[in-house]
């Protein structure tokens, strides 16, 4: 914190952990008292448990089992240089919500872009509301694509550290630059969520491996048109497929 001080509007917040040490030149980690050590300790795990409610369970609209955190990187408060916006649409006002929104995406997803880059939606369950679980074989139907001026894409990761997954394919996120994607005589596209390879060839092109435990995609939008924001674009449900 001393290498990396934050905005001057923060210094005050930051200002709280003095009393902890925190500030010092000397790390209070090091040979910190047993007081000390206990607090910092207890605060870590209040912090991580608030954190982790705030990534699963935030304020984001839902829909279809997608929780719809488009602006889950829009905390930035002080830095706008070239090329970002500075306009209320795009900037979390509520410094103490910024902090929150912040925390969870670090934890969840770090390194975002504001919203007008890229919308973000993530799930961890299906259209049912069911955890989605890697002992299960799943669809996702594009009847249209995501409305979007550059890509999109979603991408697998596991549970509970958010980390790609190791599969046979070497494939790691399916989306419109995909090569050999098979769509539908109507053009629509059938996603295939599950661990083995589907048996069917066409199938088998539109395959999103899946780990054998809890997992969670997240479907990036870049450059998303105005549809993703005010509503006239759903997103389809994730739904469990009969083996």
């Amino acid at each position: 914190m001393r290498a990396f001080p934050p905005s001057a509007a923060d210094r005050a917040y930051q200002e709280r952990f003095a009393p902890l040490g925190l500030l010092e030149e000397t790390s209070p980690y090091a040979a910190a008292s047993a007081e000390t050590a206990q607090a910092l300790t207890a605060g870590h795990h209040k912090g991580k448990e608030r954190v982790e409610d705030a990534t699963t369970h935030s304020d984001s609209p839902e829909r279809n089992g997608w929780k719809l955190t488009y602006h889950a990187f829009d905390y930035n408060l002080d830095f706008f240089q070239t090329g970002t916006l500075d306009t209320p649409q795009w900037v979390i006002a509520d410094r103490a919500t910024a902090r929150i929104v912040r925390a969870a995406s670090a934890r969840a997803g770090l390194w975002g872009n504001h919203a007008y880059e890229a919308a973000y939606a993530m799930t961890w369950n299906d259209g049912d509301g069911r955890p989605l679980d890697g002992t299960q074989d799943y669809t996702l139907t594009f009847t249209t694509p995501p409305p979007v001026d550059a890509f999109w894409s979603i991408t697998m990761y596991d549970l509970p550290d958010y980390y790609l997954v190791d599969n046979p394919l070497d494939r790691y996120s399916i989306g419109d630059r995909t090569p050999h994607l098979h769509h539908g005589p109507d053009g629509s596209l059938t996603l295939h969520l599950q661990p083995q390879r589907p048996t069917d060839p066409e199938a088998a092109a539109n395959w999103l491996p899946t780990p054998p435990g809890r997992f969670r995609p997240v479907l990036r939008m870049y450059q998303p048109r105005p549809g993703v924001f005010d509503g006239t674009y759903t997103l389809p449900p994730i739904t469990r497929a009969s083996r």
